[in-house]
């Protein structure tokens, strides 16, 4: 269960695990208990269906779920009893989604990521605002995009804040505290990954900076999250961390940085969330390019910073 929380950061480390799920505790422990929760669910489900026994240790069956739970607690009041069932239900489903989703990515050799949890968190929270019992804010968030307003200058305080609430973002919250400890947890799993972790978050500030972005859009953590996972996935956890691929997970973050704004307006007029597609879509459009440049190394070897390689596994169940 712990792995699987950890393996939202790409990491397969437990005491990772457990340092995030406190980190959300700081701010609800509900929080803290949906993501507990759903990881162990999403893994008890995938050991129930005969999934692996090497992919469900490694908490590869775990992570999907755990932001599915985690989405509908944030997204749709946590202490509501609808969100605890809906959540239970998520997590059961986005089990059966990733089976579907990784055998179909296989063909690619490409991993499925959070796509599995996208697809189901953004499938329920576009359709949420139609049922009453489910939908607890009375109006759709459905709405057409608008260009951004408001200044552009950051300041000092916004800085350092924003670059802790683009990890913080990545679990759906805002306070940068959260995104301090999570973090630490990263460090705590292999000095590598938290380096690449903060390389990722600051190249999501300059870009959304240089890009023009409101510095309130910034400071929020909400344009560089993708960032952080993007470099995560580049440089340490699907190619191998060198200097090269840092690079390259840094073009990749620039990259998502900038795709953002363009997902989240077209998904806008249905009232669903950007979540992680722009991650997504970053990072298995540079997964496949990088077989052509000789520059980028193939997968690391170590486990314990880095998600095991779903794919070998797949192929020798």
């Amino acid at each position: 269960m712990l792995r699987g929380t950890a393996q939202v950061m790409f990491l397969a480390d437990p005491r990772a695990g457990l340092v995030f799920c406190l980190a959300l505790c700081t701010v609800d422990w509900r929080y803290g208990a949906y993501a507990a929760a759903g990881a162990a669910l999403g893994t008890a489900t995938a050991r129930l269906l005969g999934v692996g026994r090497d992919r469900v240790e490694a908490g590869l069956e775990g992570f999907n779920s755990c932001l599915v739970a985690l989405c509908f607690a944030v997204f749709l009041d946590a202490g509501r009893p609808s969100t605890a069932l809906l959540a239970a239900g998520g997590c059961v489903v986005v089990t059966v989604v990733t089976a579907a989703v990784v055998r179909l990515a296989r063909a690619a050799d490409l991993p499925s990521l959070t796509l599995p949890y996208c697809l189901v968190a953004g499938a329920v929270t576009a359709a949420a605002p139609a049922f009453r019992r489910v939908w607890p804010h009375g109006e759709s968030p459905a709405a057409l995009p608008r260009a951004a307003t408001g200044p552009t200058a950051l300041r000092p305080g916004e800085v350092w804040r924003a670059f802790f609430r683009n990890i913080s973002q990545v679990f759906f919250l805002d306070q940068w505290h959260v995104g301090a400890l999570v973090l630490a947890g990263v460090f705590l799993a292999g000095w590598t990954a938290g380096l690449v972790v903060c390389c990722g978050s600051a190249a999501g500030i300059l870009t959304a900076w240089a890009l023009g972005a409101p510095a309130e859009r910034i400071a929020d953590g909400t344009m560089g999250y993708n960032a952080v996972l993007v470099a995560l996935a580049l440089c340490g956890a699907f190619l191998a961390a060198t200097p090269a691929t840092l690079l390259y997970a840094l073009l990749g973050s620039v990259t998502a940085t900038a795709v953002a704004p363009a997902v989240a307006a077209a998904l806008a007029p249905s009232g669903g969330h950007a979540f992680t597609w722009p991650f997504v879509l970053t990072t298995l459009g540079f997964l496949a390019a990088a077989r052509t440049f000789p520059g980028c190394p193939g997968r690391p070897s170590a486990p314990r910073t880095a998600r095991t390689d779903e794919f070998s596994r797949d192929r020798r169940s």
